[in-house]
């Protein structure tokens, strides 16, 4: 036996119907696909339904939420406050002054760095980490209402 002697079993290859060839065939005209309607014209999207408004589009558009009462701070870090003189008192005021904080509102004071000076530092907020820094440095948290 040689490879030219080679051949597929009987009935595996069978040859394509080759549907629409003109009207005398058995698959001519219609090609198989009855009259009429979406499935005789031709291939739609899968997500298609019919015309309807699709559901895509039925759905709301779920583009997150605002708190319409959401608190904005403008935030200081405890490292920053050593730019004041020891024993000064470091409001607001004092803040925008120097630059710290640039938006105008409510302040809060988290405590990333190190404190080396006796503040008392006046602010909306504090962080539980900027109150020990503030305290263990030797100076004063005042919270503003």
């Amino acid at each position: 036996m040689k490879l030219h002697h080679l051949k597929p079993p009987p009935g595996s290859k069978k040859q394509r119907v080759r549907v629409g060839r003109g009207e005398g065939g058995r698959r001519g005209k219609t090609a198989g696909r009855g009259t009429k309607g979406a499935k005789a014209r031709g291939s739609m999207p899968k997500w298609f339904e019919g015309g309807q408004m699709p559901i895509y589009r039925r759905m709301p558009k779920l583009r997150g939420f605002k708190r319409p009462n959401k608190e904005y701070f403008a935030v200081v870090n405890v490292g920053r406050l050593n730019a004041f003189r020891k024993g000064s008192t470091v409001g607001p005021d004092e803040l925008r002054a120097k630059g710290l904080v640039k938006k105008r509102g409510r302040i809060k004071v988290l405590g990333e760095g190190d404190l080396e000076k006796e503040l008392t530092v006046r602010a909306h907020a504090f962080s539980v980490g900027a109150v020990e820094r503030i305290q263990a440095a030797g100076g004063k948290v005042e919270v503003i209402e």
